[in-house]
């Protein structure tokens, strides 16, 4: 039986993930409930097919943003419900299949044991991994390391995480950035400069193949200028914190 949560909902943002996006709502609620899912402007129909399955199953909750805004940004609605609706934390999972639905009670259990902590996936890769994301990634992490003194961000990309809603919540709400690409390493970072402790987690990620139903829209141009201006944003924001962060990390020496 799936656990039922008062507190912990898992938060699925997507956008335009064909069938796939059914296949892993099944399987989060097979494990876990309730289960949200911000449909961020889809025109693949996915809302449609949502809804009949949300009129049978309460602990589903479908949101349809009428345009495209970003993942961040289809996250940070999730997160304004669920602060409204009560919930204390959400796991962000990926709408496409990538993160492994059996994992999110043991995140889950890590979150409820450390409310105050964000529990990170750290991602173990297969063969079906692209080279050039796997070794595109290191870059980033090294940044988010450096912005954050070694705070312990295992993987500042991975998506598959549980947060404490109300300080992200806050951070996002104060920011213009973090709606797009560039939420998952900004959310760590910032979280981080918040004091939320970091905990991660191993998790295996899959890539499915077009041919398994796979569907990606990173833009390998785009994105990746996107992340760039992003650390520059944290790199001059990280020097403005650096006492506060040379103080905590002496303080935990």
């Amino acid at each position: 039986m799936p656990a039922l949560s008062h507190s912990h909902l898992v938060l699925i943002p997507s956008y335009n993930t064909g069938a796939k996006l059914l296949d892993t709502v099944r399987h989060a609620l097979a494990v876990w409930q309730p289960v949200w899912v911000v449909v961020d402007g889809s025109t693949d129909g996915t809302a449609e097919t949502l809804h009949v399955l949300a009129a049978h199953t309460p602990e589903l909750k479908v949101f349809v943003l009428p345009r495209n805004r970003g993942k961040g940004a289809a996250v940070l609605h999730g997160l304004q419900q669920a602060a409204a609706a009560g919930y204390t934390h959400v796991l962000t999972m990926d709408a496409d299949g990538q993160h492994p639905a059996d994992k999110i009670p043991e995140f889950m259990s890590v979150s409820q044991k450390n409310p105050q902590a964000a529990v990170l996936g750290k991602p173990v890769f297969d063969a079906s991994a692209p080279a050039l994301r796997v070794n595109g990634r290191k870059v980033s992490n090294w940044w988010a390391n450096l912005e954050t003194l070694g705070a312990g961000i295992g993987d500042s990309l991975f998506g598959f995480r549980v947060y404490p809603v109300t300080p992200l919540r806050q951070i996002m709400e104060r920011s213009p950035w973090m709606r797009r690409f560039d939420f998952d390493p900004e959310a760590a970072v910032r979280l981080c400069w918040q004091g939320v402790k970091p905990i991660n987690v191993v998790s295996p990620v899959h890539y499915f193949s077009a041919a398994e139903g796979g569907v990606s829209h990173f833009k390998y141009l785009r994105d990746n200028t996107l992340l760039t201006w992003m650390h520059i944003r944290l790199m001059c924001g990280f020097v403005l914190r650096l006492p506060l962060l040379l103080w905590r990390r002496l303080a935990r020496a």
